[in-house]
């Protein structure tokens, strides 16, 4: 039969939960890169706790992004705010971030962005 909507989305806010509480037991003041995918784009974002702003952003909202890349829902399009992101971040001068992936697994999309980002020069 299958989970309904409300009780799958209670274990997605408990998994975000886990995932975040552990990285603020083992981030030491540095910024998180945070991740939201949705069904037809991805976002990303560097976040500074301490200070409650956001430093750097990228989406395939983006209109370099939507001209360059055929849809926004694939890794090729994550690989690519991957990138943008770890560029902005570098330009504001931030080299290591702590890495969270929400309630997502660490599988396609959330690992094609993370991959490009390390390999644009981010360290997490």
């Amino acid at each position: 039969m299958g989970i309904s909507n409300t009780r799958q989305r209670m274990r997605g806010e408990r998994r975000k939960g886990r995932v975040r509480a552990a990285l603020k037991r083992v981030a030491f003041g540095r910024p998180r890169l945070s991740v939201f995918r949705s069904s037809q784009h991805i976002y990303a974002q560097i976040i500074d706790d301490q200070r409650g702003h956001t430093v750097a952003a990228a989406s395939t909202l983006e209109k370099e992004l939507r001209e360059k890349l055929k849809t926004g829902a694939n890794r090729d399009a994550a690989s690519e705010v991957g990138r943008l992101v770890a560029e902005r971040a570098k330009a504001a001068g931030i080299e290591k971030v702590q890495f969270d992936r929400g309630s997502y697994i660490y599988h396609g999309r959330i690992r094609a962005l993370a991959d490009a980002a390390r390999e644009a020069g981010l360290e997490f």
